[in-house]
This record gives structure tokens, sequence and C-alpha cells, in this order.
């Protein structure tokens, strides 16, 4: 059987874990700050904070930025549920913008029309780690005076005409899923642009605590979203190679891009000036292919693959509260949840792997 994902966890990596054991201090601690360090001189960045997930980064930022009941945030149609669910958690109202269909991005041209008084932030969401267009972005929210918060949660790695993935917001969020490039089972990564946002944040993930002059003090009813030094060990292990990783990613991605030919399927793309960090491999079937009978035969054949994304508004608790007309309104993240597929894709393959699975692929078609 081909998984979909399975993270490649070296025996190096393993031993530094151990090492985390055996030291007998396992919450957040020296290991999680080395590994901030990592990613922030990584990004180029002055403030980074890890936390338990990639969902809690999200939830920070709104916190942060001060969001609550009688604000709107501004989010794609199709993305994974947790970027309209953080917005839900805080009493905001979700605005959901439909996706460019060739990149599963945010459509930034109609931006503008969603943003109304209320309006306080954009989660653009680079999916699959292609990066939203964020200058267009950028730009909308000074106009407007919105913060961003990049849900970069697929895209560390990832570039924008020399933009890193998560730098170009207000807030940049990363997750460390067992199907991201780099993982600690569960974990997230949080670049905060003010030092005084960073400041919150991390009061605010581990129970309100702060210490001043040596005293500690609990000054926010805060959240326990830390990450322990047992996972930011692991990750920060991995980090170590982080760059062989993306360049194995894109080998076989090309092997796919080449060897995939079929005209009942539209292959991802990567425009001009951006670098994917291809944390899925995400097509997008012709309508008259059945997606969920392809799933079943793929996997009687040994091949792992599944859905993309949801598109939010169509989901159960979404349709129920809000009531959208979800064909009219977003046809594009309809499209793209009924009809995208995920192909297996992680380090340990080979080409020969990718292969079998274009061959299975197109004569299960």
């Amino acid at each position: 059987m081909i998984p979909l994902a399975s993270p490649d966890i070296r025996e190096e990596d393993i031993n530094k874990v151990v090492d985390v054991l055996r030291s007998g201090m396992l919450v957040q601690g020296a290991q999680v700050a080395a590994f901030e360090q990592s990613i922030a001189a990584y990004l180029k960045v002055p403030h980074v904070l890890a936390a338990s997930n990639g969902t809690a980064t999200l939830h920070l930022a709104l916190v942060a930025a001060g969001v609550g009941p009688g604000d709107e945030v501004i989010v794609p149609s199709f993305s994974y549920i947790a970027t309209a669910n953080v917005v839900e958690l805080v009493g905001a109202l979700p605005v959901f913008v439909d996706i460019d269909i060739d990149t599963f991005c945010i459509d930034t041209a109609q931006i503008e029309a969603a943003i109304t008084p209320a309006t306080k932030v954009i989660i653009p969401v680079h999916e699959f780690g292609l990066m939203a267009d964020m200058a267009p972005i950028l730009e909308i929210a000074k106009k407007h005076k919105l913060l961003v918060i990049e849900d970069a949660a697929c895209a560390l790695g990832a570039s924008d005409s020399g933009m890193l993935a998560g730098t170009g917001g207000d807030f940049g969020s990363f997750s460390l899923h067992p199907r991201k490039n780099i993982t600690c089972g569960e974990g997230g990564v949080l670049v905060c642009k003010d030092r005084e946002h960073a400041e919150k944040v991390s009061i605010i993930r581990n129970h309100g605590l702060s210490v001043s002059d040596g005293r500690v003090a609990f000054t926010e009813a805060g959240y326990n979203y830390r990450l322990t030094d047992i996972q930011a060990a692991l990750v920060r292990s991995q980090f170590g190679r982080f760059e062989e990783i993306l360049s194995k990613k894109q080998e076989l991605v090309d092997v796919y891009l080449t060897e995939l030919k079929h005209d009942a399927v539209t292959l991802p793309s990567c425009p001009q000036g951006k670098k994917h960090s291809w944390q899925s491999f995400h097509l997008l079937l012709d309508d008259s292919i059945d997606r969920d009978l392809l799933i079943d035969k793929l996997k009687i054949a040994g091949i792992g693959t599944n859905l993309g994304a949801q598109c939010m508004p169509y989901q159960d608790y979404y349709a129920k509260k809000y009531k959208l007309d979800v064909p009219c309104l977003f046809p594009n993240g309809l499209r793209a949840y009924k009809h995208g597929l995920v192909l297996p894709l992680f380090e340990k393959l080979t080409s020969n792997d990718i292969l079998h699975i274009v061959r299975t692929l197109e004569k299960e078609i």
C-alpha cells in the first residue's frame, strides 16, 4: 500500500527526542526556544512563537489582533475547515470569498466587494503550498486599514517574488501536522510582525502567564497552547534538512507533471515568480469522473488518495447557520471540493512509485 503521506522520521530525529526524554525537561523549554530561533532566522523575521498546533496559532493571532463579536474576517471559500472555525471561536463572522480555480487560493479580484465597515482581518490561505497573490492582498489591506493573517499551514518554504510565505502579513501561521513537510505530530508556528502582538501571544499561549522583574503574574485569561520540548526536538531535527526535503518533493512533482497526461485531469501549476512547497499534489478531475468512486478504486489498487480541502460554506455547520447560495456564490470552491483529488507525495517515495501511481490512476479513470 502506498499511503497518501508518510513522514520521514529518521534515527537522528528519534535520538534527539530520546535526548530530551533523558533530560527530564519535557515541556516548553530550551528546545522550543531553539526551534523558534531557527524558524525566525530562516524566515528573516523578528518574532516567532511555537504552539500546540496550526489551528492554535490562527486562534492566537485572532485573539492578539483583538478580533471578536461584531467583527468580520474575510476567508477563502476553499480551505481546511480550521480557517473558518477559528473565526467562529472568537465570535466573529467569517465572510467567504471564492477562489481562483487555477491556484485554489483566494480570488483577489473579489476581496474588496466583501469588505464592510465591520471587516477587521483578511486571512489568505496558501493552499497546498502555493502562495496566494500577496501583493494585491497587502495593498487592499493597507487601503482599508485591515490586518492580514497568512494561513501558511502548508507553505513553509514557499515564496512569491522573493517574499517567503508567512512574512508579508501581520501574522503568518504554519502547521507541523504529519502531512506537512516537517512534523512533530501536532504543532504550529506563528510569525508576528509586531512586538506587542508577539508579547500578547507569548502570554496567552501559556495560561495568561507573564513575568516581570522575576515576578510571575497571570495577566490574561489564556490557553494551554504550548509546544513540548519533545515535539520541538523532533521537528527541529527535520528542519536541519528542510531544503533537502523540498528538493526531493519537487523532483517527485516533476515526474508527476511529466508523466501524467490525461484529458480528464487538470494538473496543478506554479505561476512564474512563485516557489511551491508542494505540501500536496492536488488534481482537478473532469466533471464526468466520480471522484469518490475513483478514491475507492485506487484504495483497492493499493494507493491512498483523498479529497484536498473543504468548500467551507458548504459544510453542515456553515450551511445551516448562514444558508448561503454556495453554487452561485462560490462555484470554484465547490468545484475544487467535489472534483479535487490529492495523490501521494512524500520524500520516501521514488520516481518508480510515482510512475506506478500515474499508470494506475490512468487505468482507473
